[in-house]
Formats: structure tokens, sequence, C-alpha cells
């Protein structure tokens, strides 16, 4: 079996040791290569274009991890992120969001879960910490300005697109919810990319929470 290929960026020494070494214990993951910021991490991705996970950290010099994942994302959108960090901010976790992460831990994450939270994001779901599930939750029912009713017209979604979103919602994978729906995968994903472009939102979390924000949830 091809083991997943996974990409360190950590600018701690120490931390970046200890995030190897979880990686070992697992024979299906390869530690690709470590950085030490989003910077290095830009230069570095070129040579490893098949990378399918980022372990991300947030503080770091010459170029933070929210920004560095907003790039990826930007241009390899195919490359999932799961940050790792200390913060359990607020501002950091919906920063962290908006940039594009596909799941949010703190660094403490012991290696069992770390290992689960990893196939989870490569499977479509989007992993947390509890605590930090707790504070995102917190921020999708803060009451936000509402759209203009010309901005939700434009974001009115099928009745299909929005059963596809709500599956999402409850954190399954593309392969379960075609399963539900009774859809391929395929048309999953098709749907998910129509949701994404109407409700110009870049990942899972950020298209639930417009939606909910929006009242289509």
């Amino acid at each position: 079996m091809a083991s997943i290929r996974i990409g360190i960026v950590e600018d701690n020494y120490f931390l970046q040791k200890a995030l190897e070494e979880k990686l070992g214990l697992f024979p299906d993951l390869s530690c690709r290569f470590i950085v030490s910021n989003g910077k290095e991490l830009l230069k570095t991705i070129v040579g490893h274009l098949q990378t399918e996970l980022l372990l991300m950290d947030i503080e770091m010099p010459e170029m933070d991890g929210i920004e560095a994942t907003e790039r990826i994302k930007e241009k390899y959108p195919h490359i999932h992120v799961l940050v790792l960090t200390v913060f359990d901010s607020d501002e950091k976790i919906f920063n962290a969001i908006k940039a594009g992460a596909d799941g949010y831990l703190l660094k403490d994450t012991p290696a069992e879960r770390l290992y689960e939270a990893i196939q989870e994001v490569l499977s479509g779901g989007a992993p947390m910490t509890p605590s930090i599930a707790r504070k995102a939750l917190q921020l999708l029912r803060k009451p936000m300005e509402q759209a203009s009713l010309e901005e939700q017209e434009k974001m009115e979604l099928s009745t299909r697109e929005t059963e596809v979103l709500e599956q999402l919602a409850t954190g399954k994978s593309y392969t379960k919810i075609a399963e539900i729906l009774v859809i391929s995968p395929a048309t999953v994903r098709k749907h998910i990319e129509n949701i994404y472009k109407k409700l110009q939102a870049h990942n899972k979390l950020e298209a639930i929470q417009i939606a909910r924000r929006n009242k289509l949830l």
C-alpha cells in the first residue's frame, strides 16, 4: 500500500522531531520534508507536488501558517492542510478556517488521534480538538451581517446541493454522502464545487459558515 505523503511546516526543532517521531509510528505515513516557515514551504513544495497533506504551524517567522495555508490552497488545492498549534483563540481559528485549513488540532494531540485526524482529512472530514470545535461552533453561531438580497439570490442552492451541504456539515466524507444520497462520489464532488462557487467559499467549514449565516442551512 502506498504511503500517505506528508510535509511538516514547523519552526521549532524539537517539535519538528516530535512530529516526525509520531508519524514514524505508522507505516502508511511518510514524512517527505520538514521546513521552518511558509516562505521555505512555497519553495520546497514545487519539488513535492505529490504531497497529500501538510502539518502546519501558525506562528512562524518570515511567513506564518495562515498566509502559507492561503497561498498553498490557492495554488495547490489538492494539498490538504491540518493546522497544529498551541493557539485556540477565536481569531486564530477564524483566520485559519478562512485561509482554507482542513482541520485544526492542538500540538499536544496524541499520536493515535493525529493519525486518525490525517485519515479523516483525506476522507473529506474536518477534524478538530474538542476545545477548538467548541470555539468554532461559537464563531458559526455569532450573529453576522446579512448579505444583501442580490447576494443571497446568487447564493441560492438547489435542493440537491442543500442536501449535500447538510451531510457535509455533519462531517461525512464524500463517499458516505454519495452512499446516503444514492449518487456517485464524482457527482458529490461536482455539487460541492458548485456550492463553493455559489457561496464564494474556499473550504468546507467556510461554506457551512456562509450557508448558516445566510439561513441556507
